[in-house]
C-alpha cells in the first residue's frame, strides 16, 4: 500500500511557495526599476503625499520654463534699451562738440551721423524674439516702430516728420520772417511791436520788457493780441541806456533782445544809433530804435525760431501731448484787459478784466474729478471765487499730472496734458459752464486736440491753428496704445502667488524723446550758404543736447531697465525658492516611493533561502512513501 501523492497546487507549503516566487519577481522589479511598485495600490500610505508633490514639482516645472522664457525676453530688451544708451551718448556727444560747417546738403556731421543712428534706432525697437515683437506692449504680433524711411520722408499718402518741420517752420516765420510779429512806427517818436493774431500756437510771443530809455514811455506787454510799445517822447536817451524784450518760443524756451543807446560809430551790434546831429533830431533816434530791434527781431526769428519751431514740430508728430485751447470773451462795446493769471475767478481782479464768473457753489469736472468753488476757506479740491485763474490751471494741471504748465497769454488760455485722449472737462453746474465759456471753451466737455498735429490752413505762414493730422500723417508708433503702465504689457505668473510685469513700449517717455530728438536733428537742413544757416544749427545743436540730457523728475531708459531687472530679480528670488522646495518635494516622493537597493538585495536574499529551503522541504515529501515513513 503507498501514500496518494500530495496536491501541491492546493497545499499550504505550495501557497507559500508561489507567494515567495512573487515576491521575489516584486523585488526584481523593484531593483531594476527603483520604485516601489508600478501601481498605485502598490505604492503604500504615502502615496497621497507623493502625488500632491508631483503636482507642485510639475508646477515648478512649468515656472522654471516660463522663467527661461521671460529672462530670454528681458535679456534681449535689456541689450536693445542699451544700444538706445549708446546712440544717446553718440549723438549728444556729437550735437555738443561737433563744429557746425556744413555741407552741400546742409547739415553738419553730426546731424549726418543723428540720421544714421535714427535708423539704427527704428531696428533696436523693432528687436523681436521669436514672433513677439518686445516694443509693441500687448501688440506684440505688430511692428512697433515704422519704417525709418516712412517716417522721416512719408508714404503716397502720409506725410512724414520732414514735411510736418517744414509746415511748422513757415507757420513760425509767418510770411514777413519776422515770427509772426507785426512792427510798425505809429508815430516819428515811438515803436509799436504786436503779435499778429491772439492765441495763435506760432512764432513769437511777447513775454517781457524793461526800458533804462532817459525820458522814454513803455508800454505792456498787454492787449489781445499782445502789443508792447516803446515812445522816446522827443527825447534822446542816454549813451547806454537799454531797451530789453523778453519772448517766449514754441518750444517754450525764451530769448532776450537787449537794444543798446550807444554815440559811437560804428554803431556797435546789439545797439541803436543815437542822433549826434545838430540840432539833435531824437525822431531819427526812433527810426534807429525801429531799425535796430526789426533788425534783432528777424536775426532772433531766424536762429533760434528756426531752432525751436523744428523742435516743436518733432513734439507735433512724435508727442502723444497736447492742448486745449481757449480765448476768452471780450466786450466789444467797453474794450476790456484781456484775461492773465492774475484774474480772479469771480471777476474782480484786476478791475477792468472780464470776469469769469465763477460763483460759492459751483463746480468743474476735471478727468473724473470735482473741482467745487467756495466763498472762502477753500481746502483739497476746492477753490476760492477770489483765488486767481492761475490757481484754477495749476489745481487741473495738479490732476492731469501734466508735465508741461498750462499757459495764459494776451486773453488765450492754454491747457496742457500728457495724454490727449484722456483729458475732459466740463462743467457741472450751469454757472461752471457759463464761466467756463466766457474763458473760450464752448465746448463740453473740453478736450484736446488728438496728435499728430499739423498746421491747420494754407498757406502754412498766415495760419493760426493746430489740428488732428492723423489722417494724413505718418503714425510713427504702431504698436499698443492702451492705458496702464507699460510693464504690464507683458505679465508671466513665476510662482504660486508671484507675477512678474516685463512689457515696454517705444512710446514711453524716455524712448520717444530720445527717438523725436534724434529724428529731428537728423532731418533739419538748411541752406548751406545762408545768412543765419550755422547760428539755426548751432540753436538746433544746442537744444538737442538738452533733448538727450537725462533729467531729474523724468523718465530714462535706464528706468526702464532698472524695472526689468527687478523683474530679473523676483524670477531669482521665486527660482531659489523653488529650487529648495523641489529638493524637498523630490525627498517625499521618493521616501514614497523608491525602493532602497540594500534593502531589496537583502530582502531577496532572505526569500531566496526561504525559496531554497521550501524547495528541498517540497523534494522530500514528495519522495515519501509509506515504506520510508514507517
Amino acid at each position: 500500500m503507498s501514500i496518494s501523492s500530495i496536491n501541491y497546487g492546493s497545499s499550504v507549503l505550495g501557497a507559500q511557495i508561489r507567494n515567495i516566487n512573487q515576491q521575489l519577481t516584486d523585488l526584481s522589479t523593484q531593483l531594476s526599476t527603483g520604485k516601489l511598485s508600478q501601481n498605485y495600490s502598490g505604492m503604500g500610505t504615502n502615496e497621497g503625499f507623493a502625488i500632491a508633490s508631483r503636482s507642485q514639482l510639475s508646477n515648478i516645472a512649468a515656472y522654471t520654463d516660463t522663467m527661461t522664457n521671460v529672462n530670454v525676453n528681458i535679456n534681449l530688451a535689456n541689450t536693445a534699451l542699451q544700444s538706445l544708451t549708446t546712440i544717446r551718448n553718440t549723438v549728444q556727444t556729437g550735437s555738443a562738440t561737433s563744429s557746425q560747417d556744413l555741407n552741400v546738403n546742409g547739415q553738419t556731421v553730426a546731424q549726418n551721423t543723428a540720421a544714421a543712428q535714427f535708423g539704427s534706432m527704428v531696428g533696436v525697437l523693432n528687436t523681436q524674439s521669436g514672433n513677439r515683437y518686445l516694443f509693441s506692449g500687448t501688440a506684440y504680433n505688430t511692428q512697433s516702430v515704422a519704417n525709418a524711411g516712412d517716417i522721416i520722408n512719408g508714404t503716397t499718402t502720409q506725410a512724414g516728420l520732414k514735411t510736418v518741420m517744414a509746415e511748422r517752420q513757415a507757420a513760425d516765420l509767418g510770411a514777413n520772417g519776422m515770427g509772426r510779429l507785426v512792427q510798425t512806427q505809429p508815430t516819428p517818436s515811438s515803436v509799436n511791436v504786436s503779435e499778429d493774431v491772439a492765441g495763435s500756437p506760432f512764432g513769437l510771443k511777447i513775454a517781457a520788457v524793461s526800458s533804462t530809455l532817459t525820458g522814454a514811455t513803455v508800454t505792456g506787454p498787454s492787449g489781445s493780441p499782445v502789443s508792447f510799445s516803446v515812445d522816446l517822447n522827443g527825447v534822446n536817451p542816454n549813451n547806454g541806456d537799454k531797451l530789453s524784450v523778453q519772448f517766449t518760443l514754441p518750444d517754450g524756451s525764451t530769448e532776450q533782445i537787449d537794444l543798446t543807446a550807444s554815440s559811437t560809430t560804428p554803431t556797435p551790434v546789439g545797439s541803436f544809433a543815437i542822433d549826434a546831429s545838430t540840432p539833435v533830431n531824437p525822431t531819427n533816434t526812433a527810426t534807429n530804435l525801429n531799425t535796430a530791434l526789426n533788425t534783432a527781431i528777424q536775426k532772433l526769428a531766424n536762429t533760434s525760431l528756426v531752432a525751436a519751431s523744428a523742435v516743436t514740430a518733432g513734439d507735433n508728430f512724435f508727442n502723444t501731448d497736447s492742448s486745449a485751447i481757449g480765448t476768452a470773451k471780450t466786450n466789444q462795446a467797453t474794450p476790456a484787459a484781456p484775461i492773465s493769471g492774475t484774474t480772479a475767478l469771480s471777476g474782480t481782479a484786476p478791475s477792468n478784466a472780464i470776469a469769469p464768473g465763477f460763483s460759492a457753489g459751483d463746480s468743474i469736472t476735471v478727468n473724473g474729478t470735482t473741482l467745487s468753488f467756495v466763498a472762502s476757506g477753500a481746502t483739497g479740491n476746492q477753490l476760492n471765487v477770489t483765488d486767481s485763474i492761475q490757481t484754477l490751471m495749476s489745481k487741473i494741471d495738479s490732476i492731469t499730472g501734466t508735465s508741461k504748465p498750462s499757459t495764459i497769454h494776451g486773453g488765450s488760455i492754454t491747457i496742457n496734458t500728457d495724454d490727449a485722449a484722456s483729458l475732459s472737462i466740463s462743467g457741472s453746474t450751469p454757472g461752471a459752464t457759463a464761466a467756463l465759456g466766457a474763458l473760450g471753451f464752448s465746448s463740453s466737455p473740453i478736450t484736446a486736440t488728438q496728435p499728430p498735429l499739423r498746421v491747420g490752413s494754407t498757406p502754412a505762414s498766415s495760419a493760426t491753428t493746430l489740428v488732428n493730422g492723423s489722417a494724413n500723417t505718418v503714425k510713427w508708433y504702431t504698436g499698443n496704445d492702451g492705458p496702464g503702465s507699460p510693464r504690464s504689457t507683458a505679465v508671466a505668473r513665476v510662482d504660486d502667488s508671484v507675477t512678474v510685469q516685463y512689457g515696454a513700449q517705444a512710446d514711453e517717455d524716455a524712448i520717444r524723446k530720445q527717438l523725436q530728438a534724434v529724428a529731428v536733428y537728423g532731418t533739419f537742413s538748411t541752406s548751406p550758404t545762408g545768412q543765419y544757416s550755422g547760428a539755426q544749427v548751432a540753436a538746433l545743436s544746442l537744444r538737442t543736447t538738452q533733448a538727450l540730457t537725462p533729467q531729474a523728475g523724468q523718465q530714462k531708459i535706464e528706468d526702464i531697465q532698472t524695472d526689468i531687472a527687478m523683474a530679473q530679480n523676483t524670477m531669482k528670488d521665486a527660482t531659489t525658492r523653488q529650487t529648495q522646495a523641489k529638493a524637498q518635494l523630490q525627498n517625499i516622493v521618493d521616501q514614497a516611493e523608491s525602493a532602497s537597493p540594500d534593502q531589496v538585495a537583502s530582502e531577496i536574499l532572505s526569500l531566496q533561502n526561504a525559496l531554497q529551503a521550501s524547495y528541498q522541504t517540497t523534494a522530500n515529501l514528495a519522495q515519501l512513501s509509506l515504506v520510508k515513513y514507517l
